[in-house]
């Protein structure tokens, strides 16, 4: 299993406490007017550890300008929330320019399509799921909370999204390969591991969350990486070294001493945990089994028999299965009413949380049970 695997470092890597992030901000403007007072007071109130202030300011003010100024100083990781995809992106692109040295990230939701499950009564008929992944966005995600995991000196700008469930920290965390020059390594055992970490092999069509093998070549795309890819040469079960390079045209970019790969999903499980997930979801079918034959409900007791089989099947061979959010209480080891795992999770203790437009984001936060 993969806890067995030495490769794996289950370990926190983000330093905590009062370790500070080095934030380089840059702007040709100064801060003027009432922006030098505001970040003070804000600066003030946080030494003070008030938990909420507010930052008032017409449009075209500087808020944003403001709110960079007092992550630098601060020197603490942030989250910034918007209340809708286009506003978050605007937010993004300012972050992005005000830190383009450090990890500005961007956590909104991934779907561009999604149909939820439905039932019609009276034609018997089923409507399963159906949606379709921005895989820009997926990527972004994926890159957002490796950086939470990382490093100090991030900003992440989200939606309403990040209070929906992902995977645990404590397993998303555990579930990565660190790789070095110098490493001994069954190369079997690696693809074994690959492909529980989620990655698909596909030795023609190479994209994101994809790896393919030529020879004492593995290639590997990883979830996090836009444009390029990492090439692992071996030397019988020696990793001889990593390199990054262009995906498209195979260019190498540079030699990496020590490359940290996460999985490609993030309800991405351990082995141990699959199983004892399993005997939980076979104990809950079985009573909710007996609670519809005892109502006489044939039809929908041999159809929830039926879906929870077949997603138990693919879960023993792959891992993973359509709509495994579905058993996430299960994967998680969370109790009955405990509020998944959420972005807020992958933050550090000391983060800062910014909420722009209150009036509308904090509304959108409260209509989640227990919002």
């Amino acid at each position: 299993m993969i806890e067995q695997f030495p490769y794996f470092m289950p370990e926190q890597f983000r330093s905590e406490g009062n370790v500070e992030a080095a934030y380089f901000l840059e702007s040709e403007f100064e801060p003027k007017g009432d922006q030098p007072k505001a970040i003070a007071d804000l600066r003030e109130g946080l030494e003070a550890n008030e938990k909420n202030q507010v930052l008032l300011g017409v449009t075209g003010s500087g808020k944003t300008f403001t709110m960079a100024n007092l992550i630098a100083q601060s020197k603490c990781p942030a989250l910034v929330l918007a209340p809708n995809k286009t506003l978050a992106a605007q937010l993004y692109a300012e972050m992005k320019a005000f830190f383009p040295k450090n990890a500005v990230e961007y956590f909104v939701s991934y779907y561009d399509y999604y149909q939820p499950e439905a039932y019609v009564p009276r034609t018997d008929t089923y409507i399963e799921k159906e949606s379709t992944i921005n895989e820009q966005i997926e990527r972004m995600r994926h890159s957002a909370t490796r950086a939470l995991l990382e490093r100090r000196d991030v900003i992440v700008v989200a939606s309403v999204s990040c209070i929906y469930g992902i995977g645990a920290v404590e397993t998303y965390s555990q579930m990565v390969l660190s790789l070095k020059a110098g490493l001994v390594m069954n190369q079997r055992e690696l693809l074994q591991r690959l492909v529980e970490m989620q990655y698909k092999r596909n030795d023609i069509e190479f994209a994101r969350g994809v790896f393919r093998v030529r020879g004492d070549t593995i290639e590997i795309f990883p979830s996090h990486m836009e444009d390029s890819a990492w090439r692992l040469s071996f030397f019988g079960d020696e990793l001889e070294s990593v390199i990054e390079f262009d995906s498209l045209t195979g260019k190498k970019i540079a030699n990496l001493e020590y490359a940290r790969l996460y999985a490609n999903s993030h309800y991405v499980t351990p082995g141990p945990t699959l199983k004892q997930a399993i005997t939980l979801i076979k104990e809950e079918l079985k009573e909710r089994l007996n609670e519809l034959y005892a109502e006489n409900k044939l039809v929908e007791a041999q159809r929830l028999e039926q879906r929870i089989a077949f997603d138990i099947e693919m879960i023993e061979a792959t891992g993973f299965c359509s709509g495994i959010e579905n058993y996430s209480r299960y994967l998680s080891g969370r109790k009955k009413g405990e509020a998944p795992p959420t972005l807020f999770e992958y933050l550090p203790k000391d983060a800062l949380l910014f909420v722009d437009e209150s009036h509308v984001m904090i509304p959108q936060l409260n209509a989640m049970y227990k919002g």
